[in-house]
């Protein structure tokens, strides 16, 4: 019972992890910022919960950034940046994403859309002025 019980400790605290910051990290993020109050958490529970929020959708992937999966659990329809040079993910709050692509694309394949993720890529202000 005592390891169900940790097991669900360290669920809840990536999930809350994931929530309580804008970085969009990676499982190798999270699971750094979770080994000071963790010590005995391992990298691949980190994944294996990733999945299984995913799955349940209380997170989104974002898709590799620089070849490692990045994640938001912002998951209501919003746009992003990812720097080709950094590899900063930042939310875009202030441009929303069109709803009609969305229908367009419905009624020009005949199939029905449940999701549209906008990411605009290129380098971030700090990676112009290196």
């Amino acid at each position: 019972m005592e390891a169900a019980a940790k097991q669900f400790k360290k669920r809840n605290a990536i999930l809350a992890c994931l929530r309580q910051t804008r970085l969009h990290p990676s499982a190798e993020m999270v699971y750094e910022m979770l080994r000071p109050d963790f010590p005995d958490i391992s990298l691949a529970t980190v994944y294996r919960n990733l999945s299984r929020f995913k799955s349940e959708g209380l997170i989104q992937s974002l898709g590799t950034v620089n070849g490692i999966e990045r994640f938001d659990a912002d998951t209501h329809p919003h746009v992003h940046f990812i720097c080709t040079g950094c590899g900063r993910v930042m939310d875009l709050p202030q441009l929303e994403p069109p709803l009609s692509l969305g229908q367009e694309a419905e009624a020009s394949t005949g199939c029905h859309v449940e999701s549209c993720q906008l990411t605009f890529s290129g380098l971030c202000g700090h990676c112009q002025t290196q």
